[in-house]
């Protein structure tokens, strides 16, 4: 039965449960640098929706499938919340953009909005608000 899927391994090639090199792809220089510029701008513009506390920080690493773009939020208090996808790189020039607006604006919303709701959760009720 293992012999029937792409992870099993080619014998004297590819290791069992590991992709053969073909079957990935290989990542240009250009398209490294656009997938760079593209998820520093996701991560400042999650820096935008916080305040100086929540730390946010970004990553690309090359993963089973391709590249993998990870973005993440530290808040003061609370556990850690990440998003991360695999940008599609094919039709990608120095010009172009892997991220489009509207997907990081989305993205850098979603992960403000949950490092905020990480804090509340956090706090719990046992504050006393200062104004009604």
């Amino acid at each position: 039965m293992n012999g029937n899927t792409p992870y099993a391994g080619r014998p004297g090639t590819t290791q069992a449960g590991h992709r053969s090199v073909d079957d990935v792809e290989e990542v240009t220089p250009g398209q490294r640098r656009v997938l760079r510029r593209d998820v520093s701008r996701v991560a400042a513009r999650t820096r935008d929706f916080l305040p100086d506390e929540y730390v946010v920080d970004s990553d690309i690493s090359q993963g089973v499938a391709g590249p993998q773009v990870t973005v993440a939020v530290q808040p003061p208090i609370g556990h850690p919340v990440s998003a991360g996808f695999a940008p599609d790189l094919e039709p990608v020039e120095e010009a172009d953009s892997v991220i489009d607006d509207d997907e990081c604006d989305e993205v850098a919303r979603g992960l403000a909005a949950s490092a905020a709701l990480q804090v509340k959760q956090a706090m719990g009720d046992d504050i006393t608000p200062t104004a009604r």
